[in-house]
């Protein structure tokens, strides 16, 4: 890990920025979102209004100097509204396309759940692909590409459920929750920092980024290791409350989050610490559960199947 040591620390040393100056009590959720970038993956923020969701996906692209872009959905939102659309330039005798705001490699999707099913559908290959399709022509999207969503867990009236295809593209689902009452007192004391943001001045290079994403595909995954992440989905898969439990793609989505969190704790290898940390965020929202079960938490519903899973000895 040594030739990685520059970049590691320059990742730390961010995190402990942010959640020291600008998101106090959302270290959590801010880790969560560190460990979905390295692994190239999606952020669900998933709580209810007014605890710093899109503070946070704001507070993230400016500190990475990535280009930032935002939807606010509605259920009046058209695909090109996110995608972008074709125009004719009378100038040219010609159509041009106008990239929409997917075309950014931080792309916040506010209330993703108000948006019509068609319109969520529009992001399914760009989450997957890294790329859009219009009009039969292919864009490629900018590297690195996530996207952080919010939803309000307590609307129902004008929300459309996300589909089980459109959740399994994001590698994590977390919330942010109340901040400690100290902390929680003092942020009420100074007032909103949403405007501070926009003057968080870059702290890590898309090169360090890169560099870091690099570094974290080499973190070792034993096998021992392997074999508790399969017997992870398969007990889910096996559970009475379930009708369908942790896919193919989620277990691989597991290992690199497990691989990204161990590179955040300064290892080149993974422990089962690891996959305890990340495994109800990466695994929950594939959870389908039986409908009567559906009341049920999925997190605790997983938390409770990793209780069944002996740990292996590493």
């Amino acid at each position: 890990m040594t030739s990685n040591l520059a970049h590691q620390t320059k990742i730390l040393h961010f995190i402990d920025q942010l959640s020291t100056h600008y998101l106090q009590g959302k270290s959590r959720a801010l880790k969560m979102a560190v460990i979905a970038l390295l692994s190239d993956g999606h952020l669900l923020l998933e709580d209810i209004p007014g605890l710093g969701k899109t503070t946070l996906a704001l507070a993230l692209s400016s500190a990475l100097g990535l280009s930032f872009g935002r939807i606010q959905c509605t259920s009046d939102l058209l695909p090109s509204d996110i995608t972008g659309l074709s125009i004719f330039d009378r100038e040219q005798n010609n159509f041009r396309f106008i990239e929409g705001p997917i075309f950014n490699n931080i792309l916040l999707a506010d209330e993703i759940n108000r948006a019509m099913p068609k319109t969520q559908s529009a992001m399914l290959e760009a989450m997957e692909e890294r790329k859009v399709t219009i009009e039969g022509k292919t864009y490629p999207l900018p590297e690195p590409f996530m996207v952080i969503a919010t939803q309000n867990p307590t609307e129902q009236v004008g929300t459309f459920p996300l589909p089980e295809s459109q959740l399994d593209r994001f590698l994590i689902t977390t919330g942010i929750g109340y901040p400690p009452e100290d902390m929680e007192k003092a942020i009420i004391r100074q007032g909103g920092i949403r405007k501070k943001m926009l003057d968080i001045q870059p702290m890590v290079s898309r090169t360090e980024i890169e560099e870091a994403r690099q570094a974290v595909s080499t973190i070792h995954l034993s096998d021992k290791l392997v074999n508790y992440i399969f017997d992870i989905s398969h007990a889910s898969r096996e559970h009475p409350f379930t009708l369908s439990g942790i896919s193919t793609r989620g277990a691989i989505n597991m290992a690199s989050a497990a691989r990204a969190a161990a590179y955040l704790e300064n290892r080149n290898y993974v422990i089962p610490e690891d996959i305890k940390l990340i495994a109800s965020r990466v695994g929950a929202h594939r959870l389908i559960l039986r409908p009567e079960h559906e009341s049920l938490n999925k997190q605790e519903v997983l938390q409770s199947i990793l209780q069944t899973v002996p740990v292996p000895i590493v």
